[in-house]
């Protein structure tokens, strides 16, 4: 990379009215020349005005464009961008987030700098309101992420995913498109991908982005159900998984289940009573940096993200064990020496 590579950003939506004209201005607006990138936005079917907003852009900036994602999800949603991206890079983005004015010069740096297949920040959260000022503690905490590095915004060098990323082209072209039947953790799953091949995956503090977590109980409970359904079918898929922490929710589940029906009352009483000890020493110690009331609420989030995820694996185990529904990626064709992006 002697020269600045054109970029591509890649943003699936679905139903995204509230935040996609922020986060496309926001990507307009950034630090990088204007004629070195595009933003390709793939929605999902919204019924809602993103359309409506994403035309006006369109008409505003003709380097945004909308392209339509028949398979709603955001898995085939970045597969419908792969098939039209013109860039050397691909840089993925969540519509439900915010970004540094310098994010894609410091993705395309850190590329640089690493000779890494995929680069990206650590994924810190933003708080809009009391839930998710709570919440956005118990993530800080090992208990709440289970000691992810990924998580942490003081971590890096090489990890097992980054968060959303920004990918050389190649990549595509060797370990494949996403998992068009990953429902969530596609991004874990081709990551998983790329180190099963070889590649090298990189965390960088230059990289700065911000999400927006769940603002309440029932949407974090159906998340984290959704995430350990995902982090099943990626286990069975690939037999195995880059790290052992998704499975501890899981067997914290799975133990919690087995010591209920034993009848053992005075060991069940105990392994339940220092579960809550541990978790709320933990809740108090994450929870007073937010209010008086922050260790309380974080307390009670911690079995909302253990056991939601718990449960989760155990569906997506039993379902993917029956009913396995993957094969193999499509891969990115090869392009001719000569970049079309710079022709």
């Amino acid at each position: 990379m002697n020269e600045l590579p054109f970029v591509t950003i890649g943003i699936p939506c679905l139903n995204e009215e509230k935040f996609i004209e922020q986060v496309v201005r926001r990507v307009l607006a950034m630090d990088y020349p204007k004629d070195r990138m595009e933003v390709l936005v793939a929605d999902g079917g919204s019924t809602d005005r993103t359309l409506e907003i994403l035309a006006a852009l369109e008409k505003e900036d003709p380097r945004v464009k909308t392209i339509p994602n028949p398979g709603k999800i955001q898995a085939a949603g970045m597969n419908e961008i792969l098939r039209r991206f013109r860039g050397d890079v691909l840089i993925r983005l969540d519509a439900h987030a915010d970004y540094a004015s310098d994010y894609i010069r410091s993705c395309v740096q850190v590329l640089s700098e690493t000779g890494a297949d995929n680069v990206g920040g650590a994924a810190r959260a933003l708080a809009q309101n009391w839930f998710q000022k709570a919440l956005c503690a118990a993530l800080d905490s090992p208990l709440g992420v289970g000691g992810s590095k990924y998580r942490d915004a003081d971590n890096e060098g090489f990890v097992e995913s980054v968060f959303n990323g920004a990918f050389r082209r190649e990549v595509f072209e060797r370990a494949g498109m996403y998992d068009p039947g990953a429902i969530t953790n596609e991004d874990a799953e081709l990551n998983q991908r790329i180190l099963e091949g070889g590649g090298k995956i990189y965390l960088s503090r230059k990289i700065v982005a911000y999400y927006y977590p769940r603002d309440s109980y029932r949407g974090l409970a159906r998340q984290y159900f959704k995430y350990g359904k995902g982090r099943a079918r990626t286990l069975l898929k690939h037999r195995g998984l880059p790290s052992p922490r998704p499975l501890i929710p899981f067997a914290f589940v799975v133990g919690g289940a087995v010591l209920l029906l034993s009848g053992r009352k005075k060991l069940t009483a105990a392994a339940f009573g220092a579960y809550a000890l541990g978790t709320g020493i933990e809740a108090i110690r994450v929870g007073r940096k937010v209010a008086w009331w922050g260790p309380g609420v974080v307390w009670t989030l911690f079995p909302v993200l253990h056991v939601a995820h718990g449960l989760g694996m155990a569906a997506g185990l039993l379902h993917y064990t029956r009913e396995p529904d993957w094969e193999e990626p499509e891969r990115l064709e090869p392009r001719p020496a000569v970049s079309a992006a710079r022709g």
